[in-house]
């Protein structure tokens, strides 16, 4: 593995997989743009660009044809798991609250869908083409974020399937956290997307299978606990279960909860994954410096 790490005093915090996101409504399905701010093509001006689709979004006809079609095979499938759930012994189909299937943001998410808007000379205009999927297949490399105290970098390197620990990095862009003005969910349709705006007005929509991982400490406040400054017993716990992960496990990552207890987090940089990036070995302790089970927990100590 040749992983990429921080500089000695950088604290390294995630690391998720990340591509451009990718449209899920009928008319956009399957597709992205990149706009400037008039809503023009720019993928022809972006410096060092190899050639890509071009996308036309399909007509309101096509449309309503493709609904049609998928409306009947909803309401087949619909009377199938019902004849199924009705069956002694049967069981359901798994339920997520994550997603949804009503737009917040009609220009783009249904009429169009931008995964960068940028005036010229702006920051999102230096994003790597690695990071769309129509330029450069998953099935052969593969694009991470990682996050630290400091900046967000994006890496890429060669995937060889079935070989998840083939990790080969190359920094293809990275900037400061104090370029990021803001990181917003977007729930429609599957909810794996988020808009990240930079501090000159730009934006980018990425798309992460651990989304909450990547976005996490892009939208809260770090506040990381120092480990002197917990109580003899909270700091016993933290570094216990610190020592209990792969031998290169970083110092524990404290932060308090909204509900009071202590959110404690250790990244190995040998457990990365290619498909998943950083797991995140993670667990929760009470005000006494006690290792709570799952079944104690309150809702905002879970992690994703």
């Amino acid at each position: 593995m040749n992983v990429w790490l921080p500089e000695a005093d950088e604290v390294l915090i995630a690391r998720a997989p990340v591509t451009f996101a990718t449209g899920a409504a009928a008319r956009v399905k399957g597709m992205r743009w990149f706009r400037d701010t008039e809503r023009s093509d720019i993928q022809g001006e972006l410096a060092g660009w190899p050639e890509g689709p071009t996308y036309i979004a399909r007509s309101t006809g096509d449309t309503v044809a493709r609904n049609t079609v998928k409306g009947a095979a909803i309401a087949a499938g619909v009377a199938v798991m019902g004849l199924l759930s009705s069956q002694p012994g049967s069981v359901g189909p798994g339920r997520s609250d994550k997603g949804s299937d009503t737009s917040q943001d009609q220009p783009d998410e249904v009429e169009d869908f931008p995964v960068m808007w940028a005036a010229p000379g702006t920051l999102a205009r230096t994003l790597p083409w690695q990071l769309d999927p129509a330029r450069c297949s998953e099935k052969q490399y593969r694009t991470h974020a990682v996050i630290t105290d400091r900046r967000l970098v994006i890496v890429g390197f060669p995937y060889v399937k079935g070989n998840e620990k083939h990790i080969d990095d190359t920094v293809l862009w990275e900037t400061p956290r104090s370029a990021i003005e803001t990181v917003e969910l977007r729930e429609f349709k599957i909810g794996n997307d988020a808009k990240i705006t930079f501090s000159d007005g730009s934006w980018c929509r990425v798309s992460s299978v651990a989304r909450e991982r990547l976005t996490r400490y892009l939208i809260e406040p770090l506040h990381f606990i120092p480990l002197d400054s917990l109580t003899p017993s909270q700091r016993n716990t933290a570094e216990s279960f610190a020592a209990t992960q792969a031998p290169d496990a970083q110092p524990p990552l404290v932060k308090r909860n909204a509900c009071g207890c202590f959110r404690i987090e250790v990244l190995a940089p040998s457990t990365i994954s290619a498909s998943f990036g950083h797991s995140g070995l993670n667990t929760v302790m009470d005000t006494n410096g006690t290792e709570l089970k799952l079944t104690q927990y309150h809702p905002g100590d879970f992690l994703t």
